[in-house]
């Protein structure tokens, strides 16, 4: 359909007689189309002067698609010659603003639209008066070593498009903002700075190209101030100095500047790169609540400058910067974004309706409040496109007149001036209503009534590490009273407060954890939880408060996803960065973040410890599996790939058997199996065997190498065959003879636990058919009882149990319980691995009574829980009056009894009734006492 059929909504035009004027050209048109063009004449002297001008280029427009109409301006704009370039962008600029006015007024395009022609026009004007001016450098030979052909390019210039082009949305008389880059790595070095002198000639062109007022008008207001400290560098800097300053020096409106940075001219694959090096600049890897109080300020700073505090007045209000204006719903989108933007890269999203969206989305905006906020961004924006077409001035004033407002509302359509501003009003006191309780700071909450030991306590938290910085402190003193009080609210306040004061000192910095719990006060329930309940969980806390982020997240009390899908999240972790230390630390966030969350809800309640001991394990394999092709790759671009089929990891003890508690280590193996390949083929081929063997201590390394990030997991390799005489990586081949011809008996019962973790599935499933060959054939073997017994003695005579709540060595404890049952499996050739599936075994193939089954079975899980409840307390053996009264209810909970006494009672009768079974167990396949 062609535009003139398009044209629907019709202005009232204000002006009867200079409507007249200005569609007399248009006399011989259908009446609703002449009617349509008069009233928009009337409305706007400015559309009334580009009729004249542009009548017979518009008669053309109304005959087609306004679509193919602006495709044919941006056509001839990117053709044009450089001779008469102004002005043919003057009259490329003219056309569009005549078709766009249109368009907008006739209800042809939506704001999408309008803003999109606006900016399409923007990137190839700039584009094509950079390359313009670029080539006049390289014609007079100013730019070292440049061809013509590099003038298509900017010759490594590049036109960073920042604000509202940036975004796509420029207004109807917007101004351009840009930042002019180079990239000096273009340039020998020894002609960076000829290059940069000619490039600034260049820039500087540019923007008169663009923005110099002729006969023939202008094209774009360009403002160049955006770049790095603009009173003193010139208009076009190299990236390697912008980046420097955004590293060093960037603030958070710079930050909020570059969610909406394109390159839109020039080298526009060096602006990307360059765009792509700020990325961790604008984009925090932790939720940054900080900034909420940063864009906070810089609202008050802007209506401090433009005059702009008071009660709404609509004669002359600012609709862009003013309260309720666009400015406001702007600010309020891109502080979420960079609140949650750094963990999400889907809210990163340059537009404001789009990523208003995306914030509903993901629940960081309720979605009827984002709806809202559209409509109102929509109408804000439709009103500012009229306020300065009348003209063609940059304002966002609203009319300080009657006769203004009248003209406003005839072309919005409306009738009833009256009925017009009353919709301003109130679409301005929503607006402000919806974001101002977003921004300003919470205000303090009481101080509750405090012992003075609890004061001494709080008065010393003015000298901790997290509180130096003014900024930190101003901060605190919001959230302190609110802490104090939800600390007071406990069940053992002194206790937690205590533990809270321990977690302040640890803390190195403040400001951003204060931020988040201003934002969010339910985490602080969350710490006061912790600091009452888990000392080590707190203690972890302070050293790595950006788990927190994983709370407010999204999906903290989500259901467990499983391994697969954390293998998934965990690769996605890594594969946004390139360098290998980096990955390595990016998986040791987000493996602290999983981490936490087990603990969590294991502390809580919401899942008991044999499920958190499922949920550790998943955890586990799914870094493996991560990790497994990363360490690979990196060690085959030195090595070549893996020689033959590849390697399988094997998870051995409790990691194989899925039963891991918050501080275990990993036993690991690696098979591999060569296949008949002697060497690897790389840059620095190796030998299969000792290719294997450094790949496996590299898997290692990148598992437990302190970084910035900690480690991953300590890992212990004495369950391969042959344990620390053995290689570290071991052949397919040699590990089924070895099981087969040299294994002891506790390597067998090892091998009752082991599981495949990562690597290649097919040599998994071959050391998984081996596992079973080697239990089946040695079943039969009538030294497993006796071998075991004299295992248990030296076990018990190596290591006293630790305390008097040990509840994993000792006599009837879990190391014994797990001995046993393994022993099943292995007496069996039946290959369950895990704990309880290894208990069932013994009844069912009659080598303990179902009694003893059920005993044992019990007795475990009693255990476990003290165990893992007990790790997750604290790193050290438990001791109940260290863990304080928070620990030791929580631990009454998770064994079901009521009392330490009851406690001691039913440790002692299930060791005493596990180590019965166990000895008699024993003395039946020894014929003697164990």
């Amino acid at each position: 359909m062609n535009f003139a059929a398009r044209l629907s909504r019709c202005p009232i035009a204000f002006d009867p007689d200079r409507g007249a004027e200005g569609a007399a050209a248009f006399a011989d048109l259908a009446p609703d189309l002449r009617d349509l063009i008069a009233g928009a004449a009337g409305c706007s002297p400015y559309l009334s002067g580009l009729m004249t001008r542009e009548g017979d280029w518009l008669r053309a427009a109304l005959a087609g698609p306004p679509e193919a109409a602006l495709a044919g301006v941006l056509d001839e704009v990117r053709d044009h010659p450089s001779d008469g370039l102004g002005d043919g962008l003057r009259q490329a600029k003219r056309r569009v603003a005549l078709l766009a006015g249109l368009a907008d007024l006739g209800g042809v395009w939506a704001l999408e639209d309008v803003t999109g022609a606006l900016t399409a026009l923007a990137d190839r004007a700039v584009h094509r008066a950079m390359v313009a001016t670029v080539a006049e450098e390289i014609r007079r030979g100013k730019l070292p070593g440049a061809v013509p052909g590099d003038a298509e390019t900017a010759g490594g210039m590049v036109a960073l498009a920042m604000g509202k082009m940036g975004a796509g949305e420029l207004n109807y008389s917007s101004d351009i903002d840009l930042i002019m880059l180079f990239d000096e790595a273009r340039y020998p070095p020894d002609e960076v700075m000829e290059a940069r002198a000619s490039l600034i000639r260049a820039t500087r062109k540019t923007a008169a190209l663009l923005s110099d007022l002729t006969p023939e008008g202008y094209v774009f207001r360009t403002d160049l101030r955006l770049r790095p400290d603009p009173s003193v560098t010139p208009v076009c800097i190299g990236m390697e100095a912008a980046e420097h300053y955004y590293e060093s020096v960037g603030r958070t409106w710079e930050r909020a500047a570059y969610i909406k940075a394109r390159a839109c001219g020039g080298d526009i694959a060096a602006g990307a790169r360059f765009l792509s090096t700020l990325t961790p600049f604008v984009w925090r890897k932790h939720l940054d609540f900080a900034a909420i109080q940063d864009a906070y300020d810089m609202r008050l700073r802007i209506r401090d400058h433009k005059g702009l505090h008071g009660p709404v007045v609509l004669e002359g209000h600012d609709i862009k910067l003013g309260q309720g204006g666009i400015r406001e719903i702007e600010f309020f989108t891109q502080t979420r974004q960079l609140i949650s933007g750094g963990r999400d890269p889907s809210l990163r999203d340059r537009a404001t309706l789009p990523a208003l969206a995306a914030l509903a989305k993901k629940g960081w905006v309720p979605p009827e409040v984002a709806a809202e906020l559209a409509e109102h961004y929509r109408a804000h924006r439709e009103v500012e496109h009229r306020v300065q077409m009348v003209a063609d001035q940059q304002t966002q004033a609203l009319p300080a007149s009657a006769e203004g407002f009248d003209r406003l509302a005839r072309m919005m359509g409306e009738g009833d001036t009256a009925r017009l501003r009353a919709a301003l009003r109130a679409r301005l006191e929503r607006v402000a209503d919806l974001t101002e309780g977003f921004f300003a700071p919470t205000r303090a909450a009481e101080w509750p009534e405090m012992s003075r030991a609890a004061q001494e306590i709080v008065e010393g938290w003015r000298g901790y590490p997290a509180l130096r910085s003014s900024r930190a402190v101003e901060v605190f003193k919001r959230v302190e009273p609110e802490i104090l009080s939800r600390m007071q609210r406990a069940a053992h306040p002194d206790e937690a407060l205590g533990q809270f004061d321990g977690f302040l000192a640890r803390l190195p910095a403040g400001v951003q954890l204060f931020s988040l719990f201003e934002a969010n006060p339910q985490l602080i329930d969350l710490i006061v939880d912790i600091c009452a309940t888990a000392p080590a969980l707190a203690q972890h806390l302070s050293r790595n408060a950006g788990v927190l982020d994983a709370v407010i997240g999204g999906d903290f009390f989500a259901p467990w996803p499983g391994t697969a899908a954390l293998a998934e999240a965990a690769t996605a972790a890594m594969a946004g960065v390139s360098d290998y230390e980096r990955k390595l630390d990016a998986l040791r966030r987000w493996r602290k973040e999983w981490h936490f969350r087990i603990g969590v809800h294991h502390l809580r309640g919401l899942i008991e410890a044999a499920e958190a001991a499922r949920h550790y394990a998943d955890l586990a394999g799914a870094v493996l599996r991560a990790l497994w092709p990363v360490v690979a790759a990196e060690f085959a671009a030195k090595h070549g790939p893996m020689p033959g089929r590849g390697a399988a990891v094997l998870g051995m003890g409790s990691l194989g058997a899925e039963r891991l508690n918050a501080a275990s280590d990993l036993d690991l193996i690696v098979i591999y199996d060569p296949a008949g390949a002697e060497m690897s083929e790389g840059r620095r081929p190796l030998a299969a065997r000792p290719y294997y063997a450094r790949l496996t201590q590299a898997l290692v390394t990148a598992l437990t190498a302190p970084m910035a990030e900690g480690r991953l997991y300590e890992v212990d390799m004495r369950l391969r065959p042959s344990g620390r005489q053995g290689p570290v990586a071991t052949a397919l081949a040699s590990f089924e003879a070895y099981q087969m011809d040299e294994a002891w008996t506790w390597e067998h019962l090892a091998l009752t636990r082991a599981r495949p973790v990562a690597g290649s599935e097919d040599v998994a499933a071959e050391v998984e058919a081996i596992r079973r060959r080697v239990l089946a054939a040695k079943a039969v073997g009538a030294a497993i009882l006796p071998d075991l017994a004299q295992m248990r003695r030296r076990i018990f005579a190596a290591k006293a149990p630790d305390g008097a709540w040990e509840a994993k060595i000792g006599p009837g404890r879990l190391q014994d319980v797990e001995l046993l049952a393994q022993s099943f499996a292995l007496r069996s050739g039946d290959p369950a691995r895990r704990v309880e599936a290894q208990l069932r075994i013994g009844p069912r193939a009659g080598l303990v009574t179902p009694e003893a089954g059920e005993a044992l079975a019990r007795a475990y899980r009693f255990l476990w829980r003290l165990q893992a409840g007990g790790r997750l307390l604290t790193d050290r053996p438990l001791d109940m009056d260290a863990i304080g009264e928070g620990g030791r209810a929580f631990l009454l909970r998770e064994t079901g009894v009521d009392s330490l006494a009851a406690l001691a009672d039913r440790l002692a009768a299930e060791t005493a009734a596990v180590a019965g079974i166990v000895e008699a167990a024993l003395a039946a396949g020894t014929g003697t006492a164990a």
